[in-house]
């Protein structure tokens, strides 16, 4: 999961901040009642109570309406940082876990990850949306670990970014909050471990 975003809307049209709200909201339920596939635009507008045309105003298919009101879940808030890295991780990995295991989240990833496999250029441009403003404030956060000498000098960003989003995407998408506090901090401690290394010292395949 990533940074939310707002509603798109054509040129020179006024916004209605209260009927985009409505109808992710409306989004939301219906992937957590009916499911992915069934969250079409017609079914969206019966459960908003308007027409089709008002959200395709808004959203030009159901695969970009469907992404903003996941992200609308997020409230993405990063952490402030504590100067203790392990439980500045912690919070991390507790956020990413709770917002990919939100019912919508976890009914419609999978189909979402479905649609971008043939088409990449979406795909990149969904991440480079939220992804990239995520990235650096986990980087600032090792960054400043580094300093306090609570990381290496040498620790890779991108590395520890990719396992707290990969381990918490799977876990949420498996069991939900299943046991979470017992995996986040599994996780937290795995993170500080990455953190811990210099790129070039991590064990290679074959190795």
């Amino acid at each position: 999961m990533s940074a939310p975003s707002q509603a798109r809307s054509g040129p020179g049209r006024p916004r209605d901040p209260q009927l985009d709200a409505q109808l992710l909201t409306a989004t939301q339920e219906l992937l957590v009642s009916e499911g992915y596939q069934a969250t079409t635009i017609a079914a969206v507008a019966r459960r908003a109570g308007v027409v089709t045309t008002s959200i395709y105003r808004r959203w030009p298919s159901k695969r970009a309406l469907v992404e903003d009101a996941i992200f609308a879940l997020d409230e993405f808030n990063h952490p402030v940082p504590s100067g203790d890295l392990r439980a500045d991780l912690l919070a991390w990995t507790r956020l990413f876990l709770s917002a990919s295991a939100h019912p919508a989240a976890r009914s419609a990833i999978p189909g979402l990850l479905s649609e971008y496999h043939d088409d990449h250029d979406s795909y990149r441009r969904l991440l480079d949306r939220g992804e990239l403003p995520t990235r650096e404030a986990l980087g600032e956060l090792l960054a400043g670990a580094v300093t306090a000498g609570q990381a290496d000098p040498g620790c890779d960003a991108d590395a520890v970014f990719e396992l707290l989003r990969g381990a918490t995407l799977f876990r949420a998408l498996t069991h939900g909050t299943d046991d979470a506090d017992v995996f986040c901090a599994q996780i937290a401690d795995a993170l500080v471990a990455v953190a811990a290394t210099p790129a070039g010292q991590r064990m290679r395949p074959n190795q």
